[in-house]
């Protein structure tokens, strides 16, 4: 990997993924691998901290499998000290560890709550915390939140995660003006997703009798990973990952009370699939992983879009830019003529 400091290009330097065994985390780890790379994996399951491995080494990378609960800042600051003695420094830290319950917010139980709040919200606070340690003093690197559209609307039904999401935001924007005031040169972006076919849907804890499902339309986790790739090379402060979010995210600007109506009406059937609970929702993933190799993939492949025109023109905003300029030049040409 090239590029350091402020450049763009990736940074050198051992990329640190939470999360990294499944859904979008496993996504990014796919993408970011490639000879030469050496990536830290952040996450509890070991049969999964396993198969996620061999992927990097086949792809000519190194790979160090690292069991860690996000929501202990003690275990991700002594995996954070693992990667760099047996990896060398730091150069990207993706916080991407998440879980949820599928809930009315008057059924959460209270460990329910902290639970998701500990690992989505607090573990990202914790991983830029033991990032920035070991950044700030090289005055270098990269840090990505993976957000959501949930960061600016909330939904039904997912109070904890949608209010650890945007704690995410908040304290981001907290972080990176401190960041600016003290001219350092580490990034800290967000990327801010849509619904994304993972396993989590099929993994997480639900009160529901019929299995959760992404609100539609439906991303494959590979849309998501480019989004971070580009989000840490070019150093973006903020991506957004299809319409859907850019839909969401404009339309609570434009009005949040018709928002809160229209979610009221119509936010909580699309949330839920035509098929019976997963066997894990019952008690999903919430305090102990699931066995087996989850992988990045949840069920709902083929309703899943593949590429995302947004993401598109984000990747070539200058092409895109200087077309969109000619074509209102030639029209206004056309018109004098």
């Amino acid at each position: 990997m090239s590029g350091t400091g402020r450049a763009g290009g990736i940074p050198s330097g051992t990329v640190v993924v939470t999360g990294a065994t499944s859904g979008v985390g496993r996504a990014i780890v796919r993408r970011f691998a490639g000879p030469g790379v050496r990536i830290a994996l952040l996450a509890r399951g070991e049969e999964g901290l396993e198969a996620t491995s061999t992927e990097v080494e086949r792809r000519g990378g190194s790979a160090l499998a690292l069991p860690t609960d996000v929501s202990s800042y003690r275990e991700v600051d002594e995996a954070a000290s693992e990667a760099e003695s047996q990896m060398g420094e730091i150069g990207v830290w993706v916080n991407d560890a998440m879980t949820t319950v599928f809930s009315p917010f008057m059924e959460y139980q209270p460990e329910e709550y902290a639970r998701v709040t500990e690992v989505t919200y607090l573990g990202t606070v914790w991983g830029t915390q033991v990032a920035l340690q070991r950044m700030l003093p090289r005055d270098r690197g990269v840090i990505i939140q993976v957000g959501s559209a949930l960061a600016y609307r909330g939904i039904p039904y997912q109070s904890a995660y949608c209010g650890a999401k945007h704690a995410m935001k908040g304290f981001t924007e907290s972080v990176r003006s401190e960041l600016l005031h003290r001219k350092s040169g580490v990034h800290v972006g967000m990327v801010q997703l849509p619904a994304v076919n993972t396993p989590q849907f099929s993994h997480c804890r639900s009160n529901y009798e019929r299995h959760p499902q992404p609100v539609p339309p439906i991303y494959q986790p590979e849309v998501a990973a480019d989004a971070v790739h580009l989000a840490v090379r070019e150093r973006r402060r903020e991506i957004y990952v299809g319409f859907p979010t850019w839909k969401a995210i404009v339309g609570n600007k434009v009005s949040s009370a018709l928002l809160d109506h229209l979610l009221a009406r119509k936010g909580v059937e699309p949330q839920l699939a035509d098929r019976p609970p997963s066997p894990h929702n019952d008690e999903g993933n919430l305090f102990k992983p699931v066995a087996g190799d989850p992988g990045p993939y949840g069920i709902f492949g083929p309703r899943s879009r593949r590429t995302s025109p947004l993401l598109w023109l984000n990747e070539n905003r200058v092409g895109a830019g200087a077309a969109a300029l000619s074509a209102v030049v030639a029209g206004f040409l056309t018109l004098r003529d």
